[in-house]
């Protein structure tokens, strides 16, 4: 910014005070100049210079409010010309001057009525001043010629100042609209901020809820069915142990994937002095603690008998595999069964690629109502998943028969299933265009139905030499191909593909049997 664009801002940030001390400057020599003016002779017949000077003084008076009030001042100066005019005192030279200033500054400072009326009044006036010049000369032609030049000269004057006073207002009108349009954007910019940032904690807030829930809910669950089962089996203490451990790996390598993209750079670890750097990054123990059956570099001192220490690269490989998807239900349903539940898992239509998220959310839903089972079906709750593949949807059902919600459903009439997951699963699939709906079952029991729009089926092409079917018999679809997955915690055991069922008569009436079925008991 220039000495002139801050000498601009200074001056309209003290407007009173800059016009006040130049209004005064200006009346130390326009009035005595106009008094002096006027007793030549000049300003008509029978003026005098006091008289002069006190309607100078009147007509600069106004001016120090010229840019605070424009109106009123503009309405004042033209009100003292037009009276003096009429007292006799034709021109007051240079006092009149505070006509073109007061013109300029209703064109720029007031209302747009305002200095369109001003300078119709300004031609006015430069017509009757003429009239005045010419009948104070006495002669018809000296009055034509009195009138013409003057309304002439002073008609150009006015409409050159008015012209000016336009161009400074379009600039000043041009100028508080790009600061206004700077400051909407830097607000609409904050909000904007603000919405992202609290769409991002509530993402988060969704993944913790949904990663943590379920899988404290199989924690607890294992560890309550094996503190009981130790005395009597302890064989099947020891499976729940193994599937506390690997709930909890793969919980913890969720957590870490979802907390790491939080992080700007990798965490640096301080290592002491004379310390020694495990092979999985860790610390290692000083020398003489723990014992000798302690691996080299590992912080949690002796290993189990007969179970040695997991590898370092297992929560790396896991925080590295993909976000899960559709593919992975079964692998969820066989974890929510090893916990001893009853989970019956059907797929029925054709799977295809969803768009990114969508499968994400599919899982994260069945997750969640699992999870929901798993806490408030009460004991022993039978459970089925079905996943339907439509031709442009994909419908999620998880219904059980327990009897946890519909108890507290029916002690509260006014009741409304859902808290913080259930919310979570309505924003997910709002997020897609879908839609959760959520309550008990009639006779008990709990329902959770998600259906997202997924891309149409495209039209499968006939194959070229094959045979025609005979018309009584319905053959079976091809089974989904495996996903080729591993299983959270259990390197190496891949998901077997389920066997075809078997063919049906064609008198059947299952609605279910014209489309591939998956029935995993």
């Amino acid at each position: 910014m220039g000495w002139y664009e801050r000498l601009g801002q200074w001056s309209d940030e003290h407007r009173f005070g800059v016009d006040l001390t130049v209004t005064l400057v200006l009346a130390v020599v326009f009035v005595p100049a106009s008094a002096a003016f006027s007793s030549a002779g000049a300003g008509g017949v029978g003026t005098s210079g006091g008289w002069a000077a006190f309607w100078a003084a009147l007509l600069l008076a106004p001016l120090p409010w010229r840019r605070a009030r424009p109106l009123a001042s503009a309405i004042t100066v033209y009100s003292v010309a037009l009276v003096h005019l009429l007292a006799g005192y034709l021109v007051i030279f240079p006092a009149d001057f505070a006509v073109l200033v007061a013109l300029y500054s209703v064109t720029v400072y007031g209302p747009r009525w305002a200095h369109r009326t001003a300078i119709v009044s300004s031609l006015v006036g430069a017509v009757v001043l003429g009239v005045a010049l010419g009948l104070l000369s006495g002669r018809l032609t000296d009055l034509a010629t009195m009138v013409f030049f003057t309304s002439a000269f002073g008609g150009m004057t006015f409409l050159a100042v008015w012209a000016f006073g336009l161009v400074r207002r379009s600039r000043r009108e041009t100028i508080a609209a790009l600061v206004d349009r700077a400051e909407r954007l830097e607000v609409e910019r904050d909000q904007q901020a603000q919405i992202a940032t609290a769409a991002e904690r509530a993402r988060i807030a969704r993944e913790m809820h949904d990663i943590v829930a379920h899988s404290l809910s199989v924690i607890i669950a294992q560890a309550d069915g094996g503190r009981y089962a130790a005395a009597h089996d302890p064989d099947a203490a020891t499976r729940a142990l193994a599937t506390v451990s690997e709930t909890g790996r793969t919980a913890l390598a969720d957590m870490r994937r979802l907390l790491g993209v939080l992080r700007s750079e990798p965490s640096r670890v301080v290592v002491p002095p004379g310390a020694v750097v495990g092979p999985s990054g860790t610390l290692a123990l000083p020398s003489g603690r723990g014992s000798a059956g302690t691996p080299p570099g590992s912080p949690y001192g002796p290993a189990a008998p007969g179970n040695p220490a997991p590898a370092s690269g297992a929560t790396a490989a896991l925080e590295r595999a993909p976000q899960p998807d559709t593919a992975d239900l079964e692998t969820l349903v066989a974890q929510v069964r090893d916990s001893g539940m009853r989970v019956s898992f059907v797929r029925v239509g054709q799977s295809r690629p969803l768009p990114p998220g969508a499968g994400l959310t599919v899982y994260r839903v069945c997750q969640e109502a699992l999870t929901n089972v798993l806490k408030h079906a009460g004991p022993d709750p039978e459970v089925t998943v079905v996943v339907r593949w439509g031709s442009t949807t994909l419908d999620l059902e998880v219904e059980d028969d327990g009897r946890g919600a519909s108890t507290a459903a029916e002690g509260r009439p006014d009741a409304r299933p859902g808290g913080y997951g259930v919310l979570g699963m309505r924003e997910r699939a709002a997020l897609f265009g879908g839609s959760v709906q959520v309550g008990p079952r009639p006779g008990g029991g709990f329902r959770v139905h998600l259906r997202i729009p997924v891309p149409a089926l495209p039209a499968a092409a006939p194959v070229p030499g094959a045979f025609p079917q005979p018309p009584g018999r319905v053959v079976p679809g091809p089974s989904p191909a495996p996903s080729g997955r591993m299983a959270p915690g259990r390197p190496g055991a891949a998901t077997a593909p389920p066997p075809p069922p078997p063919p049906v008569a064609a008198d059947s009436s299952h609605p279910a049997l014209d489309r591939p079925t998956d029935r995993t008991p």
